[in-house]
């Protein structure tokens, strides 16, 4: 994430994003990675449709950084699959992220109200 003193990238921010919704998904127990976006997308009605493309290198990454492990399992189907849970360090990182989520959420909601229609 980015530092105190200058703002987030767009980068940043989707993948921050993205990071916090795998992470919060893997609060509820551990999965594969098919099962994650499933999850997702049931969890958000829909709205929200997470893309292997998109999925897998932020599995990675938060793999890497220590904020999820994995493990090879076979599934129900008897096909082998990558299983992702969540370490002691990830429901830390979850925790301050869901902190700076809420706060960024109080802030737009309040600029929402506060900032003036544009006329047509």
């Amino acid at each position: 994430m980015a530092s105190k003193d200058r703002p987030l990238s767009r980068i940043e921010l989707l993948q921050g994003t993205l990071d916090l919704i795998i992470l919060q998904t893997l609060r509820w127990g551990p999965r594969h990675g098919y099962g994650i976006s499933q999850l997702i997308r049931a969890g958000s009605k829909d709205v929200l449709q997470v893309d292997t493309g998109s999925l897998y290198p932020a599995l990675h990454r938060l793999e890497r950084q220590k904020f999820i492990a994995a493990e090879w399992q076979t599934s129900e189907n008897k096909q082998r699959v990558r299983v992702y849970s969540l370490t002691d360090r990830g429901r830390k990182q979850l925790a301050a992220e869901r902190s700076k989520w809420e706060k960024i959420s109080f802030v737009i909601a309040g600029l929402m109200k506060a900032l003036p229609e544009s006329e047509p």
